[in-house]
């Protein structure tokens, strides 16, 4: 199954307070930071390795580098929130921009920004913290495969079962990481229970 949740006591009382509307914009970001690190660990818990030859104080042991590099592309602007810790545990990662916008009477996807890396073998991470219809994501992985990206990502904080189910029939392969499934979107394609507008709240707008 190419979903996979968080299970981890942690994260749940985060997503609580994330929840919260009186969770104010500095706490906000600092626990969407904490969810991203954990999600990005979960994710790349499988990478591919190259064993290396490393000098300990006392002597040589056998150690570990990455076998490919990472690129990671956040869905603007949400999706930049995401960067910072994921950097802050892989500096060496590549970052590419996407921005899909979404037209708020259709629900459609629009992008209107694209700057992606060549993509060769690198493990390719879409991050974007609501996973809603799965319109956005969809425009996304394609834009990404458009450039050669084979082994690719999804890192979203929240995601509602409409939008993995598109995941799920468009791009079975794509894993989809998430702390949190919810119920339902609502008329307005908004996840329910939900936290609001992920942006805004990050922004402070």
């Amino acid at each position: 199954m190419p979903l996979q949740i968080l299970q981890h006591s942690l994260a749940q009382v985060w997503v609580a307070e994330l929840r919260d509307v009186k969770t104010e914009t500095a706490r906000f970001r600092s626990l969407c930071n904490r969810l991203t690190a954990v999600l990005f660990l979960e994710a790349t818990r499988d990478l591919m390795l190259r064993s290396c030859e490393v000098q300990t104080p006392l002597e040589d042991c056998e150690g570990a580098v990455l076998g490919s590099g990472v690129v990671i592309i956040p869905v603007l602007r949400a999706g930049l929130g995401m960067v910072p810790p994921i950097l802050e545990l892989m500096p060496e990662a590549q970052v590419g921009h996407l921005g899909v916008e979404r037209d708020h009477v259709t629900a459609l996807p629009r992008c209107y920004y694209s700057n992606i890396p060549e993509i060769t073998d690198q493990t390719v991470i879409i991050v974007d913290p609501m996973l809603a219809t799965g319109g956005s994501l969809l425009h996304a992985i394609g834009e990404a495969r458009a450039v050669g990206a084979r082994d690719l990502r999804v890192l979203s904080i929240i995601a509602a079962p409409e939008g993995v189910a598109m995941i799920e029939e468009k791009e079975p392969r794509v894993m989809i990481y998430t702390a949190v499934l919810d119920r339902c979107l609502n008329e307005q394609k908004y996840i329910l229970p939900g936290i609001g507008d992920f942006g805004d709240r990050l922004m402070g707008t």
